[in-house]
């Protein structure tokens, strides 16, 4: 017993050694269960019990690839940069500049005494076409020698033509009423490219502007009972019927120029065969056999609704008609809108803007995807100027011009 003292009291003194023991896990603690994963124990060592929130585990956004945003419908050019005719584009800026000219004016000559309320054009942004929140008085000032403000005996302030814009209407009102037989013809062939020769008043007055038609061209339909006739629908909607077919008429523009210049009409359109590359054929080959399918072309004057909708002969048909529309017009030119209020009575589809990129040798289209405006290409000279100009056209551009002006010089006639 003596020595085992002695063994005990000199090993207390003696100083133990540090070592690093690690905590029993769980598998450490209890026996091992057979179904369990022997794997899983030794991932636990090296888990860390610390969090690691305040690591950075996204990539920053300076070093992100930034992705080009698709461009809208909206504000997407129909055409690229090599393929824009700039002059063409000039002109739909021109419209959106003179929008506020061109709308005022055709309100203001609707209301009693030409004058409107000021409080009350400044709610009618869509019908005068100023922007939305702006003052309409700022649209006003722009154009001096078109409209003015005055205070009335009210005391409320009014605006409206000036004394120099009303003799303007007067010399505009003159170039209608001498136009009038033209503008007749203008909605009679209309009638005859339509489908069931029948159109709503309402379409024709809506687009009345694009073929210089008079604004009480609803009241004038009455003077000439050989051509029209007006259908009230039971919904009360006024119809245009046409009354007489004039097979003089119903020639178009590009039938009358293919017996003048055969091989400048052939070149118009172009319908493509589709052919292997295998045949190897040359320029002249591929023109020949294209014609194939081009000619005969198909009258727009013929009816289009009884034609497959899906056939070369109905496609054929479609762009006659809007070659023929065009031209019917005043500057050979219009917008997607005015095209669509005639879909139905002309048989067109949804894919007319399609159709017409299809064909670049005589449409240009300008503009945006979702408001474009195409144009007869032959109709303009090299320098984007209308060839043939119509009265009316002649007046819009003296009105233009001094609507830019801030004062008449001595030189400005009317």
């Amino acid at each position: 017993m003596a020595w085992r003292f002695f063994f005990l009291t000199n090993i207390s003194k003696i100083k133990p050694f540090r070592t690093l023991t690690l905590p029993l896990t769980a598998a450490q603690c209890h026996p091992v269960s057979p179904n369990s994963n022997p794997v899983k124990p030794y991932f636990s060592l090296l888990t860390s019990p610390f969090s690691t929130s305040f690591l950075v585990t996204k990539t920053p956004k300076k070093l992100k690839k930034k992705r080009k945003k698709q461009e809208s419908p909206r504000t997407k050019l129909v055409q690229t940069k090599a393929d824009r005719i700039p002059h063409f584009e000039r002109i739909v800026e021109r419209d959106s500049l003179f929008k506020f000219l061109i709308r005022s004016k055709q309100f203001l000559s609707k209301e009693n005494e030409h004058v409107l309320r000021l409080d009350d054009a400044g709610k009618l942004y869509h019908e005068l076409g100023f922007p939305r929140g702006r003052k309409v008085s700022r649209s006003i000032e722009r154009h001096p020698l078109i409209f003015e403000t005055y205070r009335h005996i009210d005391g409320k302030m009014w605006f409206g033509f000036t004394d120099f814009m009303e003799e303007l209407l007067l010399e505009e009102q003159a170039i209608m009423d001498s136009m009038e037989i033209d503008r007749v013809n203008k909605v009679r062939k209309l009638l005859m490219m339509s489908a069931n020769k029948r159109i709503p008043l309402s379409k024709i007055h809506h687009c009345r502007r694009l073929f210089g038609i008079p604004d009480d061209f609803r009241d004038r339909v009455g003077k000439y009972p050989n051509y029209f006739k007006t259908v009230v629908e039971s919904d009360g909607k006024r119809i245009l019927e046409l009354v007489n077919w004039d097979p003089l008429l119903a020639v178009s523009a590009l039938e009358s120029e293919f017996m003048v210049d055969e091989d400048r009409a052939k070149r118009a359109f172009k319908f493509p065969v589709k052919h292997g590359k295998d045949l190897d054929l040359d320029v002249d080959d591929r023109r020949k056999l294209n014609l194939l399918n081009t000619l005969p072309l198909v009258s727009p004057y013929s009816d289009g609704s009884k034609l497959d909708v899906w056939t070369l002969e109905a496609e054929k048909h479609r762009v006659g008609v809007i070659h023929e529309f065009l031209n019917l017009t005043l500057e050979k030119r219009a917008s997607i809108h005015h095209i669509v209020e005639f879909k139905e009575e002309f048989s067109l589809t949804k894919h007319t803007y399609h159709m017409l990129l299809k064909q670049p040798r005589t449409f240009y289209l300008a503009g945006t995807e979702m408001n474009w405006v195409v144009f007869l290409k032959d109709a303009y000279d090299e320098n984007g100027v209308l060839i043939k100009k119509d009265p009316q056209v002649l007046f819009d551009e003296k009105l233009y011009k001094y609507a830019q002006m801030q004062e008449t010089g001595p030189s400005s006639d009317i």
